[in-house]
């Protein structure tokens, strides 16, 4: 089986990345945990408990009264500790810009970094115009834009780690040849990455569908929400079982089966979730015992289980987005495959002559 053997990391890369990617992965994990509760307060429907921005309840974010937010109400806890994780999420930004900028060469990385600022000041200030303005379109936009900005978190920690900087690009005839299966899981992978995106949004759009909304309108989404998860099933499978092929770099084969996880916990909470918020349909009735215990619409069950299917989501998006990028960093480009086939072409003619 061919190996993939990496290149000796370059000492200033190496330097650069046991500054940044440390931080990259803890911003990465606090903007999952941020999800994860904005998540919550959406579930919850605890977005207004606090009626005032960028101060909670004319104090300082950092200074309310600690006592009142731990032993306040449920959807207080939810709102401030929300607000309280946004607003770690851009100091941690902050420093992972100015880290960029002293230590890692790479332009184009320092730009990353200053679109990742821009990114989670825009997001905060979208979510404190939807809190002053109180309006649900602002609150679906702020619900699918947080998984972007979670996916560039992603990428960065990618971009920074030394499986990045020491991946090997050789273009000899035997390096590329291995490297030929990669070229199958770009197109996977980015289709995956785009199915799992739009799905988030659905997701977001029927959380926020107003109150208002005809049965016709509910029914439609639940349905594109429903069909959609197939293909996004569908397709992460199939760029996980492409990732096992021989020959494949084990960073890539690693990415694609941990996704492969990821799917088979999402497909598992969506059945769930559609248990706990609709029951047993009725053609299923007679396959699936009813539970004996009533489940209380917006309760604790209910909500800690659409949430967990929200985030599991967005973790899978990045599943699939860090295979997009791993195997995008392996993979031959076009011209080489090109010189290949001609060098195959030209040795398979000298042979039959």
């Amino acid at each position: 089986m061919a190996t993939h053997s990496p290149h000796k990391t370059d000492p200033q890369a190496a330097n650069a990345a046991r500054w940044t990617h440390p931080v990259a992965w803890t911003l990465c994990v606090v903007t999952f945990l941020l999800l994860w509760v904005g998540g919550l307060v959406t579930t919850t429907k605890s977005g207004m408990a606090v009626p005032d921005w960028p101060g909670t309840y004319g104090h300082n974010l950092w200074l309310y009264p600690w006592q009142t937010w731990i032993f306040g109400p449920w959807d207080l806890f939810i709102e401030h500790g929300h607000r309280l994780c946004g607003t770690l999420a851009g100091l941690l930004t902050i420093a992972l810009l100015v880290l960029l900028w002293r230590h890692d060469e790479r332009r184009w990385m320092q730009y990353v970094g200053i679109g990742a600022l821009v990114g989670v000041i825009g997001q905060g200030v979208l979510g404190g115009m939807r809190v002053l303005l109180g309006d649900r379109l602002l609150a679906m936009l702020h619900g699918s834009i947080g998984p972007l900005f979670f996916g560039l978190t992603v990428a960065m920690v990618v971009w920074t780690s030394q499986t990045w900087h020491a991946a090997t690009r050789d273009d000899s005839t035997t390096s590329l040849q291995s490297r030929l299966p990669l070229a199958s899981v770009l197109p996977l992978a980015s289709i995956a990455s785009l199915l799992v995106y739009f799905q988030l949004v659905l997701g977001a759009l029927l959380r926020h569908l107003p109150v208002t909304a005809s049965p016709a309108t509910f029914s439609t989404v639940v349905k594109a929400h429903l069909f959609l998860a197939a293909f996004v099933t569908l397709a992460a499978l199939a760029m996980t079982w492409r990732t096992s092929v021989r020959g494949m770099p084990n960073a890539v084969r690693l990415a694609g089966r941990a996704t492969g996880g990821v799917v088979a916990v999402q497909v598992v909470l969506g059945l769930t979730t559609w248990l706990a918020k609709y029951g047993v349909p009725d053609w299923a009735e007679q396959l699936v015992q009813t539970p004996a215990t009533a489940i209380i619409a917006d309760g604790w069950w209910q909500t800690h289980v659409v949430t967990a299917h929200q985030a599991t989501g967005a973790l899978l998006f990045a599943g699939v987005l860090t295979t997009l990028l791993l195997a995008a960093r392996w993979a031959p480009d076009r011209a080489s495959i090109v010189r290949s086939n001609r060098a195959n072409v030209t040795s398979g003619t000298r042979a039959t002559t």
